[in-house]
């Protein structure tokens, strides 16, 4: 699923009134915080966020511009007989044709507001509805109406609940939700339901290991994250695109070293790592770059790499079948590296042996520099 946004709306009110919204917004993970221009600094002052303000120009700063508030969109002002004549469209096209990033804000009154948001659609990078009182049917309308138009559509929403079903609305749902409450906790559920619903589930499968040799010296890979792990989630790494294994994150104490959960020893510079639906060599890894976490159910989530470190260490082959297909993994020779169980319960290198089944992820096709691509590979 596409990513969603949540925007704050705080544009109404003092500046200390809404302070406390944006604040849990920053801290929560929102997308975009929506202002009146004079807040657009004190916002920036506060963290670093995409900032969008309610303007007719681009003196503020933001990096949206909003049109529509004390205007046509928002019922200040009538709807014009023709949208040429219309005073909001036309402000949305002279600042597009500046470059300008431009949100369009409509409060939809009736079936002619439901109109007059389709057309500004056509015109903004970003659509702002909202309704005199929450209905789902303008917003399954104007996505039927814009689906084929680059905007993406913003739907004003009071609740966590609200921005659930705006999000599964038609199937593919609002781009993001214009979250309009002060309550602390509705802040973080709406953004937490954002993320949930962003979380996409890969299909595993076990294979049964046939082979468990120990190599020599080699360099591997840890990739350190800035995010926790749980017992039986970590990342799929392996030696050929079309097959890899689920290594459990070092979330488990040993005799020897105290739990790394942010940690996944994942294994030789050589091999690949899933990351979405594309594939990357882990000596390519870097702080900064997102990364897949998975756990044994197949459910997925976006971590941030916080370090990666590549030291010579003794190496280890695995080697498993599934069905007709033969897949396999070089990690570190070490207690603290485990390949993940069919039941979902982590098994160490050091104790694996054939006949042992590990959790897998199987594709169809070949990769060219990481995207999948209908060709013949073979590799060994």
């Amino acid at each position: 699923m596409k990513k969603k946004s949540v925007w704050i709306k705080a544009d109404e009110g003092g500046w200390e009134e809404q302070k406390e919204r944006i604040t849990t917004g920053l801290e929560s993970g929102a997308d975009c915080v929506l202002v009146n221009p004079g807040d657009v600094e004190k916002v920036r002052e506060l963290g670093n966020i995409t900032v969008a303000a309610f303007a007719r120009d681009n003196k503020s700063g933001a990096d949206i511009v909003v049109v529509g508030k004390r205007g046509e969109g928002d019922g200040t002002k009538p709807l014009p007989q023709e949208i040429p004549g219309s005073f909001d469209v036309n402000a949305a096209t002279l600042l597009t044709d500046k470059g300008v990033t431009v949100g369009g804000y409509v409060v939809i009154k009736d079936r002619s507001y439901e109109r007059f948001a389709a057309e500004m659609g056509k015109i903004c990078d970003y659509l702002l509805v909202t309704g005199t009182d929450w209905k789902v049917i303008p917003l399954e309308n104007l996505i039927a109406d814009l689906q084929r138009e680059k905007v993406k559509i913003i739907f004003g929403v009071k609740s966590a609940e609200e921005a659930r079903l705006a999000f599964q609305t038609l199937e593919t749902g609002a781009d993001g939700v214009l979250l309009d409450s002060g309550n602390p906790q509705e802040i973080k559920d709406t953004i937490k339901a954002a993320r949930e619903l962003e979380s996409e589930s890969t299909e595993l499968e076990s294979a049964v290991v046939t082979r468990v040799e120990p190599l020599g010296m080699g360099d591997r890979v840890c990739v350190d994250t800035c995010n926790l792990m749980q017992r039986g989630e970590g990342m799929l790494i392996g030696s050929q695109a079309s097959g890899m294994f689920l290594v459990n994150s070092e979330s488990d104490d040993s005799p020897y070293v105290a739990a790394r959960p942010f940690r996944v020893n994942a294994g030789a510079v050589h091999s690949y790592i899933k990351i979405g639906d594309k594939t990357r060599y882990l000596s390519e890894l870097q702080a900064g770059d997102s990364v897949t976490i998975i756990d044994s159910r197949g459910k997925q989530r976006e971590g941030i790499v916080g370090r990666v470190k590549i030291e010579s260490r003794p190496l280890m082959l695995i080697e498993a079948k599934a069905g007709d297909r033969t897949l396999t993994a070089i990690l570190q020779n070490a207690e603290t590296i485990k390949l993940v169980g069919k039941d979902g319960t982590p098994i160490s290198v050091a104790k694996l042996k054939k006949g042992d089944e590990v959790l897998v992820r199987l594709e169809e096709g070949a990769r060219h520099f990481g995207k999948k691509i209908e060709e013949t590979i073979i590799e060994k």
